[in-house]
């Protein structure tokens, strides 16, 4: 992967071809670490687009949970989100028309709160993680987006069964564009490094995410 610089200062990594299509992957809340960086290797693998991993933590990663709290807990969310459209802006300037936004666990939230707050976005595509309604309402997003989650999601009030029941029927009642996939798996289903992963369940959730990237 080719490290780069946006302009207000954020690194990032970046892999794939030259494409007018670009996706935007947003770490869990470990930080850039290998395993978001094969996971975004495996989506420029699979289509034709560039694919941009902006690094929140400005090269900080964790190795344990309560390091990952530690950080996650201490991330500005406002600069989280200018860092995620400084990304959208450095695709642009490389020619990509279409930007979607995949992110996982804490990149999940994001993700969501980038299709309230970040212009420029044509999709979003979120894995396990809701953000505060305070900061990005289900009501005021503005594309498109895929939702997965597990039923046997654990974390509660943020990516558990009933808090996905609970987005789901929100958005439904004010007539968002979204599709909603649930798999019988846990939370972290889609990390492959981790003691959650569930091949079945994130083999599935791959190949929707890049058939119906931009439908």
């Amino acid at each position: 992967m080719q490290k780069v610089t946006f302009s207000n200062g954020c690194p990032g990594y970046m892999t794939g071809q030259g494409s007018k299509t670009g996706l935007i992957v947003i770490q869990e809340w470990w930080g850039v670490n290998d395993q978001i960086k094969q996971t975004a290797e495996k989506f420029a693998a699979a289509s034709p687009m560039l694919v941009l991993v902006p690094d929140l933590y400005r090269g900080q990663v964790a190795f344990h949970e309560d390091e990952a709290s530690h950080l996650m807990s201490n991330l500005d969310w406002q600069s989280a989100v200018q860092d995620i459209q400084a990304a959208v802006d450095y695709l642009k300037e490389n020619g990509c028309e279409k930007i979607a936004v995949v992110g996982f666990c804490m990149g999940g939230a994001l993700t969501i709160t980038s299709c309230v707050h970040v212009g420029g976005i044509d999709c979003g595509i979120c894995f396990y993680g809701i953000p505060d309604k305070e900061f990005a309402a289900p009501q005021k997003i503005r594309v498109p987006m895929q939702l997965h989650f597990g039923n046997l999601d654990e974390c509660k009030g943020f990516s558990c069964r009933e808090s996905a029941d609970l987005l789901e029927k929100e958005m439904r009642d004010c007539g968002k564009d979204f599709e909603m996939w649930r798999y019988e798996a846990k939370h972290a289903f889609m990390n492959h490094c981790g003691p959650k992963y569930d091949e079945k369940a994130a083999s599935v959730a791959f190949e929707r995410t890049i058939k119906d990237m931009f439908i």
